[in-house]
């Protein structure tokens, strides 16, 4: 049965300044900002939490549905998608409407300056859950205020189990949003900042919020993760990467992990390593979608890491 997951669009134009912003801002005239950096290299990429999960997804083999908004400018990022077996039957294309953009300037110091264009994104709540689904499990991934809220909603009134991610929604959200969140959803994935602030807005230990989940798994970066379910902490180890190479999208791929671990019924202790993996592959490549591999080169990957089959 297949996955669906709602959650945003993007193109990702990445800019790098061959110098130091610090070298170029100056303190006392932080008030009359006026700077600009001469950026040679530029690379536009394929991303959005959506478009990020799905592609993961995909080199697992698992079958994904997206439900998104997208701009009058999608037509490359869907044939990308389509290419690899995405299907794209509720992803809407809001004419006079760009897919959402994101120009993030990066310098050597990986100190970044972003601009962000919702575009089509904010419309996304008009997109419906689709009637007759089907799906064995779904994903809330970032997206606009109204689509989270809504998706949410109707997933949980339908029954479908899902995985709210707030991932950079998060600021939106006060505590009561999140404990409607919480007990809407069957799991929440947040990383280690995101954590503290869910548990400060809801006055909630870990402990408790998982014991209104089937889990609440917390990534840490470079320190593994942690899976809390049915009363036990299950710490998963970190994978150690060929190279560190560009960090955006490490979290969309290891939640493409989890969903592959769950549509299997996976123990946790096995279902957070294969997340684990797949952040670790991600993040020595370029870009959110510029890695690839197939079901049997990642289970022989898996091995060697962990030393037993899946």
């Amino acid at each position: 049965m297949s996955v669906l997951v709602c959650g945003s669009l993007a193109y990702d134009t990445v800019m790098v300044f061959d110098g130091r912003f610090r070298d170029h801002i100056l303190p006392d005239r932080i008030h009359s900002l006026s700077v600009a950096f001469l950026v040679p290299d530029l690379r536009r990429n394929f991303g959005g939490c959506a478009g990020n999960i799905g592609y993961n997804a995909r080199l697992l083999g698992l079958p994904v549905s997206l439900l998104a908004a997208a701009g009058d400018d999608f037509g490359e990022y869907a044939t990308w998608l389509a290419r690899h077996g995405v299907d794209l039957t509720h992803v809407r294309v809001m004419s006079g409407s760009y897919t959402a953009q994101a120009y993030i300037t990066t310098d050597i110091d990986d100190n970044q300056i972003t601009a962000f264009h919702p575009g089509a994104m904010s419309r996304a709540h008009e997109i419906a859950i689709p009637a007759g689904h089907g799906y064995s499990l779904a994903v809330v991934a970032p997206d606009g205020r109204e689509a989270m809220v809504g998706h949410a909603a109707a997933l949980a009134r339908a029954g479908v189990p899902f995985i709210f991610d707030p991932g950079q929604g998060l600021p939106m959200f006060n505590g009561e949003d999140l404990n409607r969140f919480i007990d809407q959803a069957s799991w929440l994935v947040v990383n280690d900042y995101e954590a503290a602030l869910v548990e400060e807005r809801t006055g909630l230990a870990p402990e408790a919020i998982a014991g209104r989940l089937e889990a609440y798994i917390v990534t840490r970066g470079a320190q593994g993760s942690t899976i809390y379910s049915a009363g036990e902490r299950i710490d998963i180890p970190p994978v150690k990467a060929e190279a560190v190479v560009d960090p955006t999208g490490c979290g969309d791929a290891y939640r493409a992990g989890l969903i592959f671990g769950l549509t299997h019924n996976l123990p946790w202790a096995t279902t957070g390593r294969i997340a684990s993996l797949m952040g670790a592959i991600k993040i020595a490549h370029a870009g959110t979608q510029n890695h690839s591999y197939d079901l049997a080169g990642f289970k022989a990957r898996f091995k060697g890491a962990y030393g037993f089959d899946f």
